[in-house]
């Protein structure tokens, strides 16, 4: 009862330790130091007793430390306490240790090897008194809790189990049949881990840069902010090197067509080859191809010409490269959309603005 009872007061004594955050991984090298109390395998014939421990290691990942570690515990015999048995070692542990961020202590598992010295003074069966020295492989796993090293000093408290593979033992074995092949001892204690040197500094991200206005196009226009005068520019629009909507107009003045006719004239290839041009320098352009008439003969043969006309100019434009894609027609609006009168005010014939309404037109439709 009273080994439980103390036990379980060295585990809970972290309870009261201050707490810490847990922080990023720290590789400074350690010491270690530590007091508790050996319970010891009772075919020793030993009482138990208190121990301690000195120690050097590291965290080698921020989840993993590695220690090497001295230890030194002097039990007596049960039988007679005049008679020495004492022991030490060393010891390389292995701990994985479960941290949290916030959290002020983390448990970790630990396992170990080493080597353990033991001395142990008997009496033969002639009286005579002798000393035994002799060392041997040892193993240990344990649990325990750390802190953080937030206050410069860590505080460590550890429950394990160490098994001495001693198979030499002489106290109260009197044939080589009856005596163990090993024995385990359980340990309990608490300790400091003191790290050596400054903390590192951790590492400071670079404050985010904000984006200048060269790195933006909010309204998706291809201008960047900075040289963006018009800022709303809509989807779809001709956009000019200031961000601002083009107002692209294509002139085709001067493609007219002869009376009765839908074929074009030798003037009027110049200016389509030029609107050609216009189209392919702005590929977002969309038109509407449109012919006309003038107001010689009826109406429904003024609209099939109006549309031969149109589709004149439009399988021009197909053939020298533009997409039909962008093109709206071909569409013919016969005599209905006249730019010139077709007659002077007194009723007689206008030649000359019969003439101008024989033509065609590339309207803009964005």
């Amino acid at each position: 009862m009273n080994k439980k009872i103390l036990t379980a007061a060295l585990l809970g004594g972290l309870a009261f330790a201050q707490a810490a955050s847990a922080q990023e991984f720290d590789d400074r090298w350690y010491l270690t130091g530590s007091a508790g109390f050996n319970f010891q395998d009772g075919d020793r014939g030993t009482n138990d007793a208190p121990f301690a421990t000195l120690g050097l290691g590291k965290f080698i990942s921020p989840n993993w430390s590695l220690d090497g570690e001295l230890n030194y515990q002097n039990p007596n015999f049960d039988d007679n306490q005049d008679q020495n048995w004492s022991q030490y070692g060393v010891s390389l542990d292995l701990r994985r240790h479960f941290i949290n961020e916030g959290r002020g202590w983390n448990p970790y598992l630990l396992a170990g090897l080493g080597y353990q010295k033991s001395e142990e003074e008997y009496l033969t069966t002639g009286g005579e008194l002798k000393d035994r020295k002799d060392g041997n492989l040892a193993a240990k796993v344990g649990v325990g809790l750390q802190t953080t090293f937030e206050k410069r000093v860590a505080v460590r408290a550890e429950l394990a189990y160490r098994a001495d593979f001693d198979d030499q033992s002489v106290r109260q074995f009197s044939t080589d049949n009856d005596r163990p092949d090993w024995f385990g001892d359980v340990l309990a204690s608490v300790g400091v881990v003191i790290p050596l040197g400054p903390a590192p500094v951790a590492a400071v991200a670079p404050a985010p840069v904000a984006p200048s206005c060269a790195d933006l196009d909010d309204d998706g226009d291809g201008v960047n902010n900075c040289d963006d005068k018009c800022p709303d520019s809509q989807p779809g629009q001709t956009i000019g090197p200031d961000g601002c909507p083009v107002p692209v107009s294509i002139d085709l003045k001067g493609v007219n067509f002869d009376f009765d006719k839908a074929t074009l004239r030798p003037d009027a290839v110049s200016i389509l080859s030029e609107a050609t041009e216009i189209l392919k320098r702005y590929p977002d352009l969309r038109v509407e191809v449109a012919g006309h008439t003038d107001s010689k003969g009826t109406d429904a043969y003024n609209q099939k010409l109006s549309e031969r006309r149109a589709k004149t100019v439009y399988d021009y434009l197909t053939t020298n490269g533009v997409s039909a894609s962008r093109l709206q027609g071909p569409i013919g609006y016969g005599e209905s959309r006249p730019i010139a009168p077709n007659t002077n005010p007194d009723g007689s014939d206008n030649p000359e603005g019969r003439a101008k309404n024989r033509r065609t037109e590339l309207n803009v439709q964005n």
